[in-house]
């Protein structure tokens, strides 16, 4: 009664909409999770208990890609957890002083960074946030902002970029046609990736926030240097039972890029070693087959080792002191670690209802119109949106959509409509991901800012909407013009235009 219908939304719809409502994430989402385990089970008692526990948590925390993301994160809050105990971070701050000098610059710099580390977007919401909070605090850029200008540089950068984790996933979806070849084509058309980042630029570049960011950023200049000070090393720790913890006077700005440069080079080692590289793949073959969980786990653990090394050989920490880090690095990551084991059991729940073939079938009868054709990237952006939303999951998204538009187009890779409607898919996953408070990457982008999850959500929400609303336009345009070197500038145009517009509105108490 309840499987492969509406209602196998309802669970994540009562976790999102409870989660913005009350502002607490993890009663909201056990909610939702519960409620999924009812509908499965037609609200018996034990079918509950077991489809929820046993199903859906323990299936969850069993599942080796799972796995390997956990560890990989407990292993990044290490290294983090070090380079704060080195001295690293407060040095790269007292440098970046010194050479950022504005709230602009610290933004811009922030942008750009995220921008560089395109490999997988759990690797850049966490080294992002750890490299640039010391800058982004000194200017009073709320913690709220940081998080949005992480998030917006995570998955948006990745899925415009062929060589990242992201890549390997949607080639990894496609049947029928080459993958790679198809993601790459599909590029230019990824209108709310480029769009985002312009819109990035814009409202650092026009100085100006607005909705709940705006009261966000407000706060954060009104706020004390003694309160920031004691919220700042409440934050380092993670753990209430040290809140002033221990931090190396020897530390330098080496200390900080040397274990980062190491992490980068690591990871991409340990990606394309799982995806063949060392067997005779090619370079880009092995990215497209790699297992990212797997290879971000391997770089992690050689990019700890590096710093546990460099660092004792340095003198800045001894042997123990490095030792006493790890545990409290891991502590740092328990909250993300909490939200993420719910969020990936609510994603179990609305999979065992079938909102996969209920997604599937309603695409497939849009499609089937052929009046509605234009229409379809247009129409695709929307579904995926609202299906990533809905689940939490890009990727997910990325293999129910992806397979049926293939399947519509006859995998005709001389089809321009082809082209626009899979990336709309990947934009509209991509989208629904950046605004969902269950979307395992919005989670690491509050873990990487050190931000309370929902007032990340609640404030981004506002600019994810007006970049999906212009790149729903942009979609409209491509379904008719065909013609991305037409569409892709009038988008940007029009996403710029958007900003001044809101920039230059007047509340009738301020005209």
């Amino acid at each position: 009664m309840f499987t492969d219908s509406f209602w196998s939304l309802l669970p994540p719809i009562i976790a999102i909409a409870l989660a913005l409502i009350t502002k607490e994430v993890y009663s909201s989402l056990f909610i939702g999770i519960l409620v999924g385990g009812l509908l499965y089970s037609g609200f018996s008692f034990t079918g509950t208990i077991e489809h929820v526990f046993v199903d859906g948590m323990i299936g969850q925390l069993s599942d080796p890609w799972n796995i390997g993301i956990l560890i990989f994160l407990v292993i990044l809050g290490s290294i983090v957890m070090l380079i704060n105990r080195a001295g690293g971070s407060a040095a790269f701050g007292k440098w970046a002083s010194e050479h950022v000098k504005t709230k602009i610059g610290a933004q811009i710099a922030t942008i750009l960074l995220g921008m560089i580390i395109f490999i997988d977007d759990y690797f850049n919401c966490l080294t992002v946030g750890s490299v640039m909070r010391p800058v982004t605090d000194k200017h009073k850029i709320s913690r709220e902002k940081l998080a949005y200008l992480i998030d917006a540089t995570a998955a948006p950068i990745c899925i415009i970029a062929p060589i990242s984790s992201w890549a390997a996933a949607v080639t990894g979806f496609v049947d029928g046609a080459n993958g790679l070849t198809l993601f790459v084509r599909a590029i230019p058309y990824n209108f709310y990736a480029f769009l985002t980042i312009a819109m990035m630029f814009g409202l650092t570049l026009m100085n100006f926030d607005y909705g709940a960011m705006k009261v966000a950023e407000h706060n954060s200049r009104k706020a004390s240097e003694k309160n920031k000070a004691k919220k700042e090393a409440a934050s380092l720790t993670g753990a209430e039972d040290q809140p002033t913890p221990p931090v190396s006077i020897k530390g330098k700005v080496i200390h900080l890029i040397l274990p980062i440069i190491a992490l980068i080079i690591c990871c991409i080692i340990g990606m394309i070693y799982t995806g063949g590289f060392f067997d005779g793949a090619s370079f880009i073959d092995a990215f497209s087959g790699s297992d990212a969980s797997v290879g971000l786990v391997y770089g992690s653990v050689a990019a700890l080792i590096i710093t546990i090394v460099f660092y004792v050989c340095t003198r800045v920490l001894s042997f123990t002191e490095c030792m006493n880090a790890l545990p409290e690095g891991f502590k740092s990551m328990v909250p993300a670690i909490m939200v993420l084991t719910f969020a990936w059991t609510l994603k179990s729940m609305t999979d065992s209802l079938g909102a996969a073939t209920y997604v599937a079938g309603l695409v497939q009868n849009i499609a089937d119109n052929s009046a509605l054709m234009s229409f379809i990237p247009a129409i695709v952006f929307v579904v995926g949106a609202f299906l990533a939303f809905a689940t939490g999951t890009s990727w997910g998204t990325f293999g129910i959509l992806i397979p049926i538009v293939v399947n519509v187009f006859g995998g005709d890779l001389n089809n321009e409509l082809m082209i626009i409607s899979i990336s709309a898919c990947m934009a509209g996953a991509v989208c629904g991901d950046h605004c969902s408070p269950i979307s395992d990457t919005t989670i690491m982008a509050s873990a990487g800012a050190q931000c309370e999850h929902i007032y990340h959500v609640s404030t981004q929400l506002p600019y994810a909407l007006t970049a999906a609303a212009v790149s729903l336009v942009a979609y409209v345009f491509a379904g008719f013009l065909k013609n991305w070197l037409i569409c892709l500038p009038i988008g940007i145009l029009l996403m710029l235009g958007t900003l001044f517009v809101i920039k230059n509105m007047k509340s009738p108490k301020n005209a």
